[in-house]
């Protein structure tokens, strides 16, 4: 009985350690956003960027969640007294099947777009061969789009 009750707990310490050592650092699981005006940039992500709304929890009127990835999400926050300008040195990124496809959607919302200077529509192409672009959002965050494939 008392070697049965040592191999169980060696075994569920076993099992613990693998788990322990199996985990991987920290995920992404959202990106917050302090807005002046949450319709203006609920509107944004939901028809320029084409993010699907989901349920949030506060249900205050000053919250709006979107889906960015299967694990992550966008929180638009209503508060900010003021649009400030922003680096585009501090951006995020999303990635496309197709990035053509995406530029002629912005093209028809008539959403500024182009180039890591500013000077054209045309891609930025990045030293490992993806194709990229940026455009701001209505509080003038920088957003990235590219074709990476990873």
């Amino acid at each position: 009985m008392m070697k049965k009750i040592a191999t169980s707990t060696l075994l569920i310490i076993l099992i613990m350690t693998i788990r322990a050592f199996g985990q991987s650092g920290p995920s992404a699981n959202h990106v917050a956003l302090y807005v002046k005006d949450l319709k203006k940039s609920a509107d944004f992500y939901k028809n320029v960027m084409q993010l699907k709304e989901i349920p949030e929890p506060f249900h205050d009127g000053k919250h709006v969640w979107l889906r960015t990835g299967e694990h992550s999400q966008l929180h638009i926050i209503q508060g900010a007294a003021e649009i400030t300008e922003h680096d585009i040195n501090s951006h995020f990124a999303y990635a496309v099947p197709n990035l053509s496809v995406f530029t002629k959607h912005l093209d028809q919302m008539h959403v500024k777009y182009g180039n890591w200077k500013g000077d054209s529509q045309s891609p930025q192409l990045r030293p490992d061969g993806i194709k990229q672009v940026y455009l701001q959002d209505p509080d003038n965050y920088w957003i990235e789009v590219n074709d990476d494939k990873f």
